[in-house]
């Protein structure tokens, strides 16, 4: 009888070990998921004081769009707490294609060769962003589902860990589908 009793404490042990030890693997996984991210935003803000630059000499009445993009680079640069990162790289994302927007304007700035190399630098930081969100959501959905899920959601709770926050998008044109017109 004693034996059942110490294989059976011994397996909850174990038990308990392995599914911390799980939590503790995917909290760490969506860490080096948002270093990713981190990663590619830190080379966009890098990018944006040259792309503004770069259109300034075109921008008489665009002031105001380059004016908060300047801005909004700079709040984001300071944020820290992930929660708050995301509205905030919406609303430069959007401005940033508001901005190409306005290029399209001006046929000289479309074929300036600086122009050009930022725009496709941005482009390809845009896209890696992209990839990278996806990391990072895909690691937060893993780590949720156990938080969540019997019996992983017991040690979850014991140990004090909670649900993780995705990176969302919150623009509305990129959750909207296209208007095509034949």
């Amino acid at each position: 009888m004693t034996t059942i009793f110490i294989a059976v404490a011994a397996l909850v042990i174990i038990w308990i070990i392995f599914t911390f030890n799980l939590l503790v693997r995917d909290k760490n996984l969506i860490k080096e998921a948002w270093s990713g991210i981190d990663v590619q935003l830190k080379r966009r803000h890098n990018l944006i004081p040259n792309f503004v630059a770069s259109v300034e000499g075109y921008r008489q009445h665009e002031n105001n769009l380059l004016v908060k993009i300047t801005k909004k680079r700079s709040e984001a640069v300071k944020i820290e707490n992930i929660k708050d990162v995301a509205p905030v790289e919406s609303d430069l994302s959007g401005m940033l294609k508001n901005l190409i927007v306005v290029a399209e304007n001006y046929p000289e700035l479309k074929a300036n060769e600086n122009f050009l190399d930022l725009q496709n630098q941005l482009v390809e930081i845009e896209d890696q962003l992209q990839y990278a969100r996806r990391y990072y959501n895909g690691t937060v959905r893993n780590y949720n589902i156990r938080v969540e899920s019997f019996p992983s959601n017991i040690m979850a709770k014991v140990f004090n860990f909670k649900k993780d926050n995705f990176f969302e998008i919150s623009l509305a044109t990129e959750r909207s589908t296209p208007e095509v017109k034949i």
